[in-house]
């Protein structure tokens, strides 16, 4: 949701009636994943998507409806679906699609979740009796919000919420007495890359990491280079010595660290950092022949050799990059894989 959310905003403040399409489960090549939203109005506007395209027009017909009844469906796209032929789900794969109205106290709950960075598990319930279909609740961090769910559902919608959290994975789950089911959206912390460096290229990727969804922190000393005029697009610039600052970020298995200075008084405090924590990425600017130069100081230091195998160095895909912007896109193209395919092994 948090792409939509500007959009969703903005309507909220115009008055406007508002929908939620949100796909709850796919097969095959399916071109949009489990819990990719859009959201649509009864005047007609469109944000986000739930197929790349495929069958956005059909969703935003029954999206009419929903609102016209308030009454949320459970649609499905397939192949082997006349419907999915007509508006273009050719690519072999389906799609199941939840249409709701939009549930106002729900969505405050899920915009401070998302404002706030949060791990929550937002369960709605798409499939049972008509008077509880769109009900739901948010489980952030294992406190359970009220929700708007019939007392009588509490503890298994709990459970469900609470399962599908300690599994990290968004899914349908059929409730005890098989005539209820809920779809678990796991919510968790976007990504963080933080970048080491105010230099030319760390601009442009971090231009690169906020499009994609990232947030993105500056670490520089250095009071020109990490000033805020250079990176207005970052959300957070932090003008201290690397591991003071990152030591302070505590890195997750959720953030990404790109070492940009090319100045071993900085790099090597932030990659002594860095390496040995949870970072699921951890790359640093140079030649090989600066890498197997850092690679022995960093031993010496005090790191292990499994530790410094982490490092991707020279940092990013091979892309025979020569312009700054070129590099930002081979950095940010690493970090991508790395996230997404976890056996991209570091070097080139």
């Amino acid at each position: 949701m948090q792409d939509i959310l500007p959009d969703l905003l903005t309507w909220l403040q115009n008055d406007e009636t508002i929908a939620l399409a949100t796909v709850v489960q796919t097969w095959g090549s399916s071109p949009r994943g489990v819990g990719a939203k859009m959201g649509l109005t009864a005047s007609g506007k469109m944000t986000g998507s739930v197929s790349g395209g495929c069958v956005e027009g059909a969703v935003l017909e029954v999206g009419q409806q929903v609102l016209a009844t308030g009454q949320p469906q459970l649609l499905h796209f397939g192949v082997a679906d006349e419907t999915a032929w007509e508006v273009g789900l050719a690519c072999g794969g389906t799609v199941d699609i939840f249409v709701q109205p939009l549930d106002l106290e729900l969505f405050q709950q899920l915009r401070a979740v998302y404002e706030n960075h949060q791990t929550a598990t937002n369960v709605t319930i798409i499939r049972g009796p008509a008077d509880i279909l769109g009900d739901g609740l948010v489980w952030v961090e294992e406190t359970p919000s009220p929700g708007v769910l019939h007392d009588e559902l509490l503890d298994t919608v709990f459970e469900a919420a609470r399962f599908a959290l300690t599994e990290g994975k968004s899914e349908r789950l059929i409730l005890p007495g098989g005539k209820v089911e809920v779809f678990a959206e796991v919510i968790a912390p976007p990504a963080t890359l933080v970048i080491v460096g105010g230099v030319h290229t760390s601009i442009v990727l971090a231009q690169f990491a906020k499009t994609l969804g990232y947030r993105t922190v500056i670490v520089d000393p250095r009071r020109a280079f990490g000033h805020p005029d250079r990176f207005p697009h970052a959300d957070r610039l932090i003008q201290a010595w690397p591991d003071e600052a990152l030591q302070a970020l505590a890195l997750s298995p959720t953030t990404a660290v790109a070492v940009l200075t090319h100045d071993p008084k900085l790099d090597d405090p932030a990659l002594l950092v860095a390496l040995p924590s949870r970072a699921f990425y951890v790359g640093a600017l140079g030649s090989q022949k600066t890498q197997a130069a850092r690679r022995t100081r960093l031993l010496e230091a005090g790191l292990t050799e499994a530790q410094v195998k982490r490092l991707h160095g020279p940092i990013g895909l091979n892309l025979g990059a020569k312009t700054p912007e070129e590099i930002a896109l081979s950095i940010i193209g690493e970090v991508v894989a790395v996230r997404n395919l976890p056996n991209v092994k570091p070097g080139r």
